[in-house]
């Protein structure tokens, strides 16, 4: 049997993604709400950017999904000097056949964490965007699949602009959302020195919760998860909302809708529901459209966030009533 033919309800998939999301918090501690957006992503088939100050877990979340869910793991650092075949490979010329063979970069993997990617030049962050939107990979005229699930992790630093290459829109859009976690409390930060002291050890490992087949059956299952009609205007209604904002040069493009719609279907399942709700998009408006609006120049000069723009447009769009769920939604993962 492929293992996408595996049948797994929404309730089990709510399961599973809890339990990921427990073994992934015995490393990274204190940020269960960011974690849970990180993993929607995962889930819902796309690709993260982490968009946070040094020092804050980016790194270690990107290896403890990895461990938790069974994939295969590469980190590539991205560096000035790092050309476009260091990401996808290039051909070799093999001494003992007379003839080049083909070498696979880091890209061909389950999880690729693309460590500071706005750290190296446009031309070596285009070499991301076919296999991100195409999974594949192009080099030299020949076409390579790449294995399926396949999903980028990338962080960028915020604040540092020195010696930078800011990623363009068309980039930014192929993320499905964008995420930071901010400091630890005070007791947080305690829990991390704690966990550390007791380990007696640098490294954390988690144990595999799922598999890599599993985690693509979770995917497709979440197709099955019901999204209303008016909960599907709502979603579009909200993204174009985003294009008429006064403070925006230009708003969210037809993947933020997409983007709504996916990962309200996750935030769903994680509530124990085989049905969207208002509050599921509202839960990840934010992280998924913030990154796809452009300001006008003067907004920037006033230090607006788009995470603000995302705030106002949804306090003047009326929701669909939350009451009004789907009458086949009902059932043992339903009310």
């Amino acid at each position: 049997m492929n293992d996408v033919d595996r049948s797994v309800p929404p309730a089990e998939v709510g399961r599973l993604a809890r339990a990921v999301l427990d073994a992934v918090g015995t490393v990274v501690v204190g940020k269960r709400e960011a974690l849970e957006l990180v993993l929607a992503g995962i889930l819902a088939g796309g690709h993260v950017l982490l968009e946070d100050l040094p020092g804050l877990g980016k790194t270690l979340t990107a290896r403890s999904f990895a461990q938790a869910l069974g994939l295969d793991f590469r980190r590539l650092q991205f560096t000035p000097d790092l050309l476009p075949a260091d990401v996808t490979g290039s051909f070799l010329y093999d001494q003992r056949s007379g003839d080049f063979s083909f070498r696979a970069g880091p890209v061909f993997t389950n999880l690729l964490l693309a460590d500071e990617i706005n750290r190296t030049p446009p031309k070596t962050q285009s070499a991301l965007l076919e296999a991100m939107q195409e999974k594949q990979v192009s080099v030299e005229g020949v076409t390579y699949r790449l294995d399926e699930p396949f999903h980028v992790l990338a962080t960028a630093n915020p604040i540092e602009y020195e010696g930078t290459y800011p990623l363009p829109e068309a980039q930014l859009d192929r993320f499905l959302l964008r995420v930071s976690f901010g400091y630890p409390n005070h007791d947080e930060e305690w829990e991390v020195l704690r966990r550390r002291i007791a380990r007696r050890r640098e490294e954390a490992e988690i144990k595999p919760v799922v598999d890599s087949g599993t985690l693509r059956a979770m995917q497709a299952a979440l197709e099955d998860v019901v999204v209303e009609d008016s909960i599907g205007r709502y979603i579009v209604a909200l993204t174009a909302a985003t294009r008429e904002h006064p403070s925006v040069l230009v708003g969210a493009s037809p993947r933020g809708s997409l983007a709504l719609l996916l990962l309200s279907r996750v935030r769903a399942v994680l509530d124990n529901r085989d049905y969207v709700v208002p509050e599921d998009v509202k839960a990840v408006a934010a992280p998924a459209l913030a990154h796809r609006i452009t300001l006008r120049p003067e907004m920037w000069l006033r230090r607006v966030d788009p995470s603000f723009v995302v705030g106002e447009v949804l306090e003047s769009t009326p929701a669909p009533a939350s009451g009004a769920l789907p009458s086949y939604a009902a059932g043992p993962s339903g009310r």
